[in-house]
């Protein structure tokens, strides 16, 4: 699809996310699916700025309970102040999503009636320069912790990974195809001076990639809903620092044991690897008997949605539900007593 429109023979550009905001991504259709109802357990494990939390706890009303996990201590804090002017209760914990089943025995519950997650980073911390999550600010460090207490930025990283790791990482994590090149000239360059800020970053990018500034404007992902070069890399180095697919595995891992008879999960992703571990868990978990119906196929967002909000563009939503008790077979009781 065309990321623009003709309009009159003239071209007319995509929406653009406006910055220090966050639009929550395929509302419609997290709420159609996961269908919270008055007085249900609901869990964000990624609350954010809480766009869908607040939607989530208007369907459950005040007898139901929020619960709100975020790795970021800043945007937690400042979004439970949010939701409190709002008239929105929420128990928030600082915390990622690996550690949902001690954050319910901490709650002193069973499970959770709708367990959600909206994977990635949202546009508050890709708008915060002193993040450096990504490329539109070339004096940012190189940080990109989504938890700004974790032990490790992108600049160490790039100090210490090895060519073939790096080259790997940027493949698999980003699918970005000079992922070689780029891995090579990191390597060649932090011989020479450690790389420390976001330009110095993109600069080497365009370089292994054989752009100049005359060839790329840095407006014109924004403009015609292009993809920067660099912006696969910040994007697998991000999913590096701060070990994104490894507390996926956990949360999914965790899952059906913490949802109640009849729950319902869902998870929106923004690349492959994370679709493909979703994908997988819900699936297998169906086979196996520990979900009783999940998404036949990712929803995406609908062109209106793109043209408001480019950044949903790559989003894919899958959900899965737990057996009701209906849906769970009767306990083995052994063989029937013999007719007499």
């Amino acid at each position: 699809m065309n990321r623009s429109e003709s309009t009159g023979g003239r071209r007319r550009p995509w929406g653009r996310t406006r910055p220090g905001t966050h639009v929550p991504v395929l509302l419609r259709e997290v709420l159609g699916c996961l269908r919270p109802s008055e007085g249900e357990v609901v869990v964000d494990a990624t609350l954010g700025y809480g766009g869908h939390a607040e939607r989530l706890a208007r369907r459950i009303g005040p007898s139901g309970r929020l619960i709100g996990l975020d790795v970021d201590r800043t945007q937690l804090a400042a979004t439970g102040r949010r939701l409190a002017a709002e008239g929105v209760a929420v128990r928030t914990h600082h915390a990622n999503f690996s550690h949902l089943r001690e954050i319910l025995d901490a709650e002193g519950l069973d499970g959770a009636d709708v367990i959600f997650a909206d994977l990635g980073v949202s546009s508050m911390q890709l708008d915060a320069p002193e993040r450096g999550m990504g490329y539109r600010h070339p004096d940012a460090p190189l940080d990109m912790r989504l938890d700004t207490a974790g032990p490790r930025t992108a600049a160490d990283l790039l100090a210490t990974i090895d060519e073939a790791a790096l080259s790997a990482a940027l493949r698999d994590l980003a699918d970005e195809p000079d992922h070689a090149k780029i891995a090579a000239w990191i390597v060649r360059q932090r011989a020479v001076a450690p790389l420390m800020r976001v330009s110095q970053l993109t600069r080497l990018v365009m370089d292994a990639k054989g752009l100049t500034k005359r060839t790329w404007r840095d407006d014109a992902s924004t403009r015609y809903g292009q993809l920067h070069p660099a912006a696969r890399t910040f994007q697998a180095l991000r999913i590096l620092v701060n070990d994104e697919l490894g507390v996926l595995r956990a949360l999914l891992e965790a899952l059906p044991a913490c949802l109640r008879p009849g729950g319902r999960a869902g998870i929106i992703s923004f690349h492959s690897g994370e679709d493909r571990l979703v994908k997988q868990a819900f699936g297998d978990g169906c086979r196996q008997g520990l979900y009783a119906r999940c998404s036949s196929g990712p929803l995406t967002p609908r062109p209106s949605e793109v043209r408001a909000n480019p950044r949903s563009a790559s989003a894919k939503f899958r959900w899965a539900a737990a057996p009701a008790p209906a849906d769970v077979p009767p306990v083995d009781q052994g063989p029937p007593p013999p007719r007499r």
